[in-house]
């Protein structure tokens, strides 16, 4: 006769794998909540920001506002249009954009120094300005873009973050910190150098301040910043991010990672502080999509607080990366308006 297989014999059915007894009943009820615990500990960590965003109808442009519109959009043109596409593969373009940037921080009072990198036997370079600070001048404050450009005129990507770091740095002349502030423009921030050490202009960068041993105490990195839009559907996020943030892409986001977690609520909560414009923030692990996509990636890997502004990019703009990034894309009213407010985040983090 057969034998019954002994596998199906002493196989319980799924019902008797619930728990039994009281104790265990306990046991089960204690993971569960320990678990959504800790999902609900998480999401606090990652999300909780200081103040709320802004709501409601933007108020008028006011007359400096008007004057800092009209500086971006046309350092934007100057560096999408007159000059266009800017890398190492166009190097005479390359090069007129760095010798713009050098002329505009000039004409702001600067002395622009240059930081040479060489790439095989092309050579690139970062452009630095600083304002000494006062009582804490050994502590330094990094607000850095790249200039250079994937394909065509990149309007948005970067010529918005530029333009930005330019005004900021116009407006920055004028003030005194008791902390060190540096403007820098990076080279080779896009492929194929994006992420690769001794070719990224901001990495190369970052390994020289960490060799130097200065004190960079917070790291702005303005990435694609001109591109805001109220159309429900807007906006898309990583999975499971739609969940909690807007559908709509009207705001700046601050985004970091874990260990600048601290950076990122207290860039946002200056810039919620007096600004009338939407804005979202998050610190999470680096390895999601997105987070690390900037300069700020490099003073992550020296060992630097550093965080990306951005209106998203890829997850909003629908001319990322494509020759279709023009200044016609650009929502100069709103880009005025976070300039405006980033000028509290940088007095904020410059005053220790």
């Amino acid at each position: 006769m057969k034998k019954a297989d002994d596998s199906v014999i002493h196989q319980k059915p799924p019902w008797s794998l619930w728990p039994t007894t009281r104790r265990a009943w306990i046991r089960l009820a204690c993971l569960i909540g320990t678990t959504a615990g800790g999902i609900a500990f998480a999401g606090w960590y990652t999300m909780s920001m200081p103040k709320s965003s802004y709501r409601g109808e933007l108020p008028p442009l006011d007359e400096e506002a008007l004057r800092v519109e009209k500086a971006l959009r046309d350092d934007v043109h100057v560096l999408a249009m007159e000059i266009g596409e800017r890398n190492l593969a166009h190097v005479d373009l390359l090069r007129r954009a760095e010798a713009f940037l050098v002329e505009s921080f000039g004409e702001a009072g600067y002395r622009p120094e240059l930081q040479e990198l060489r790439v095989g036997e092309k050579l690139a370079r970062n452009i630095e300005v600083e304002i000494v600070g006062g009582e804490h001048a050994s502590e330094i404050v990094v607000i850095g873009a790249h200039y250079d450009s994937a394909h065509g005129p990149a309007a948005n990507d970067n010529a918005s973050g530029t333009a930005a770091l330019l005004e900021l740095a116009r407006w920055a002349s004028s003030q005194r910190f008791a902390r060190t502030v540096r403007f820098v423009a990076f080279v080779n921030e896009e492929p194929p150098y994006f992420q690769v050490p001794g070719q990224m202009g901001s990495e190369v960068y970052a390994a020289r301040c960490r060799s130097r041993q200065e004190d960079i105490v917070a790291m702005l990195s303005l990435e694609t910043l001109g591109y805001y839009d109220d159309r429900p559907g807007s906006q898309r996020y990583p999975w499971p991010f739609s969940w909690f943030y807007p559908s709509r892409g009207d705001f700046v986001a601050f985004v970091g990672d874990l260990g600048s977690r601290s950076l990122v609520r207290r860039a946002i909560g200056a810039f919620r502080a007096d600004t009338a414009f939407p804005s979202e923030g998050i610190a999470l692990p680096g390895s999601i999509a997105g987070v690390d996509w900037s300069d700020h990636w490099s003073f992550w890997q020296h060992g630097f607080e550093a965080i990306m502004v951005t209106d998203t990019a890829i997850f909003r703009y629908p001319y990322y990366h494509r020759l279709q990034d023009t200044p016609d894309k650009i929502d100069f009213e709103g880009l005025a308006r976070v300039v405006v407010g980033l000028r509290d985040v940088i007095t904020t983090l410059a005053s220790r």
